[in-house]
Order: C-alpha cells, then structure tokens, then sequence
C-alpha cells in the first residue's frame, strides 16, 4: 500500500509499505479521509513532541474515517463494508488511571502517529474494532475525520464546565480554536472573544459569532479582552495556541475566581504564566488532554446541526499530495484552517 512517511524534518515521501494484518479482535480499514492535526505539524517541522521523538521513516496522522474491508479473527463489531470514523487512543483499562475514568490520561495508551506506533496516513489501517464508530448516511469520511478534533473541543467544554451566561475567550482560531467557538456559542454563552494572528481565521470566526476578534500581533490581546469586558474579564479563558505567550495572556484574561484551560502544545516544551495573577486571583488552571470516548457525542451534534465541520476544512488533497497538505499546514498562508486529505 501507498503510505506517506516522514524521512526527516519537512521531508515526507509517499512510499510503498506492507499491507496491515487484522489481528484478533481488530478491523482492517480503508483510509478515505484524513485530517492534518496541529500536532502532525509539529513532528513535521520538529521531529518531536516533548519526550514523543520520531523515529524515521515515520506515518503521521490520527484524525481519519474509512471503509471496513476485512475483520480479524475472533472480532465482534461493525460489519465489512460499514462507513466508521476511527477513535484513535488505545488505553490498557487496567491501570490506575483507566480505573479512575482517565483513559485520555493512561500511560499506557497506545495512540497512532505517537511514536513509536505508527500513524494512519496510508491505504488500510489495522484498529480494534470497537474503536470504529459507525457512521450514519448524512455524515461523510471528511466529517468522520473531523470527529477527532471535535471530540478535542467536546472534552474542553465538559472540563471547564462553560455554563449558560458565561463568558469565553479562546486564544487560536485554528481547527481546535473554531470548533470550540461553535460549542461555546451554541451553550448559550453570553460572549465569546478570539485573538487570532491569521487574517483568514478571525474572519471565519467573525462569521461564526464570536463577539469580537483580535490580532495578538497587533497589540496585547489580554488589555483588548479587557477593554471589551469593561475591566471584568471572561469567565473562561482557552488557550488553543501554540502556547509561548499565550496561557500567560489567557492569564491575564481571566476574571478572578475564573478559569483558564491549556489545550495547545508549544513547540519548546514549557509552558510559562505570570504567578501573580494567577494566583491572586485564585485562577483554576486546567490542562486538557486528547478526549474521552466522545465519537457518538459529536455524531449527534453534527447531525443537529449545532456544529459545522465542513465549514472548517479550507484545502483537500490527495494522499500523494500530503507533502503540499503539510507544508501549507505549516506555513498557515492561504488562509488555511484545515487540510483534509482523501483517498
């Protein structure tokens, strides 16, 4: 099968590769949809996430949806030929943590396109069968793979529990960054605020409804948000950046008593903010981690409506064509939001 590999720093090539076996309990999928992921980028541009270090030659991609071709021995689930987006986390469910209900958390979890394990950006991909979630006739392979971040945004709104009458300011209007606008303004919030350096991007948020948008490049987003707010402040602050100065602003944003999510990953692994807001205005500060098994969750609203994917997926391509699909990821021109790759 065809697969594209990552050979070194901004070095992808489409190489031919062996064709997964399904083994027991496991369903063979074929690709037609992949999404590339802002973590995708970073091990495109770095090699790296933190600790996570690509061992070339290395298949990026997790955000995918397909067809079942085949099943493996001794497996119960969704038949061949069903439609299914990919819940891509393997968690063990036997350690402490799983126990506990964070199986986004599990040190033990086996996740595609973290190394060492191998991602979906090729022909078939091998995936326990009760990870592929059927999809129904309204949503396509695009939507299925869109699951993924929505399911990213999903978790943030359950974690920061945003109530009706709240206020947010989300910090990135990237794929993660938009999703969550769309959830925040669909849980009746009273204002949502996004600071985004991408021309493109604040218009697309301008369009969905947030209350005002911002160049963080133009000028310190946190005395904007505070300008916008009379002094106040937001309820909630989302950073969905790369991080660098981002949380510290999210920081800065936040009203006392408030909270400030960290949902984007610096390309450097710290993560600085300043103390004293932080902690004289008793801040709850949360890290969100990947999501929790939210797929039928994210069905459901797209099917309602409440949320618009496709809106958010500006450029397809090719599976031959991925190397062009990352470097435009990564260089944000274009007006680039989502690169949906299909097969």
């Amino acid at each position: 099968m065809k697969a594209a590999r990552l050979h070194g720093i901004r070095d992808m090539r489409i190489d031919e590769v062996p064709d997964p076996e399904p083994g027991a309990g496991e369903a063979l999928v074929k690709v037609r949809a992949m999404g590339v992921c802002g973590s995708d980028v970073h091990f495109y541009l770095d090699g790296r996430i933190g600790e996570a270090v690509v061992t070339p030659p290395f298949i990026l991609g997790h955000e995918f949806a397909g067809e079942i071709v085949a099943l493996g021995p001794d497996t119960d689930g969704p038949a061949v030929g069903a439609r299914v987006a990919i819940d891509p986390a393997i968690p063990c469910m036997r350690c402490e943590v799983c126990l506990d209900g964070n199986i986004n958390c599990c040190p033990n979890t086996r996740f595609p396109a973290s190394p060492p394990v191998q991602g979906g950006m090729c022909e078939y991909y091998a995936q326990p069968a009760h990870l592929c979630v059927p999809l129904p006739d309204s949503l396509d392979f695009s939507d299925g793979a869109m699951l993924e971040p929505l399911g990213i945004g999903i978790h943030v709104m359950t974690l920061a529990r945003i109530k009706p009458g709240d206020s947010v300011a989300i910090l990135g209007a990237g794929p993660i960054g938009q999703v969550l606008l769309q959830l925040a303004l669909a849980s009746f919030t009273r204002a949502v605020y996004v600071s985004e350096p991408v021309a493109k991007r604040r218009e697309m948020a301008k369009r969905a409804g947030a209350a005002a948008v911002c160049n963080p490049d133009e000028g310190d987003p946190a005395e904007w948000l505070l300008e916008q707010t009379h002094g106040r402040g937001v309820d909630v602050a989302i950073e969905a950046a790369w991080g660098k100065e981002a949380v510290g602003q999210a920081v800065q944003m936040a009203r006392p008593g408030g909270k400030v999510v960290v949902v984007g990953i610096p390309r450097k692994d710290i993560t600085t903010y300043p103390n004293g807001p932080a902690r004289s205005k008793g801040l709850t500060i949360l890290m969100s981690r990947r999501m929790k098994s939210v797929h039928e969750r994210g069905i459901a609203l797209i099917k309602r409506g409440i949320v618009d994917l496709q809106s958010l997926i500006t450029h397809r391509f090719r599976l031959d064509q991925s190397p062009q699909a990352f470097e435009l990821a990564a260089s944000l021109e274009d007006g680039i939001c989502k690169a949906m790759i299909e097969f």
